[in-house]
């Protein structure tokens, strides 16, 4: 109860408004239960950062090795995804990596590392997902523009979910996911997908494909 109500606080007002009663208020729960838990304010944004890291690599993974779509589809998918997401809270909600970020300066040292190692692991999945647009053996020039894309799929995306929750409404995420997809397909040379007007049904989990099977 305590993470989730974290998250969600974190997702909205960052660390640095967040205080402990906050937490408290939301939950219920007693101060002395919570210093019970966590040592300290610090301890229990490293649960919480964990946490969301966990989350969000599990959607990442949903989306972009869903073997049913082409890799520029399954990026496009997720965006579309974390479109609704935020449509649903109203623009409130953000990534919290990318909230945390916006503020590095005023959070513990401890902090850094742990989001520039959330932000490789997303970048990573995102190159693997472009490099199944290059067949089996990409070679060494597909490999580093795929790279090179990843890491600027993801400084753009959390500007563009900035500024949509900026402004409340999507316009920035749609520019983004047009110019985006427009320019990986001329690298890839690849056709870009077409933008839907609705988001996609999540993809069936591999598990759940095997299981019914």
């Amino acid at each position: 109860m305590l993470v989730r109500a974290g998250v969600g606080l974190l997702t909205e007002k960052g660390f640095s408004s967040t205080c402990v009663d906050d937490v408290l208020n939301a939950t219920g729960i007693s101060k002395g239960s919570f210093y019970y838990c966590f040592s300290s304010k610090e301890d229990f944004g490293h649960v919480l950062i964990d946490s969301y890291a966990t989350y969000f690599n599990t959607k990442l993974d949903l989306w972009l090795k869903d073997a049913a779509a082409p890799p520029l589809q399954r990026l496009l998918n997720f965006m579309h995804d974390a479109r609704a997401g935020m449509i649903r809270y109203n623009f409130r909600r953000g990534c919290l990596i990318g909230n945390l970020g916006q503020e590095i300066d005023t959070l513990p040292d401890s902090f850094r590392n742990m989001l520039l190692t959330i932000l490789e692991g997303w970048e990573q999945r995102v190159t693997d997902c472009l490099l199944a647009a290059c067949g089996p053996h990409p070679s060494t020039t597909q490999k580093q523009a795929c790279t090179r894309l990843s890491r600027y799929f993801w400084i753009g995306w959390e500007g563009a979910v900035l500024r949509a929750r900026m402004e409340q409404t999507p316009e920035a995420l749609d520019l983004y996911a047009t110019f985006y997809l427009a320019q990986a397909a001329v690298e890839l040379g690849i056709r870009p997908p077409a933008i839907p007007r609705v988001s996609p049904a999540p993809p069936v989990p591999a598990k759940t494909v095997q299981a019914a099977t």
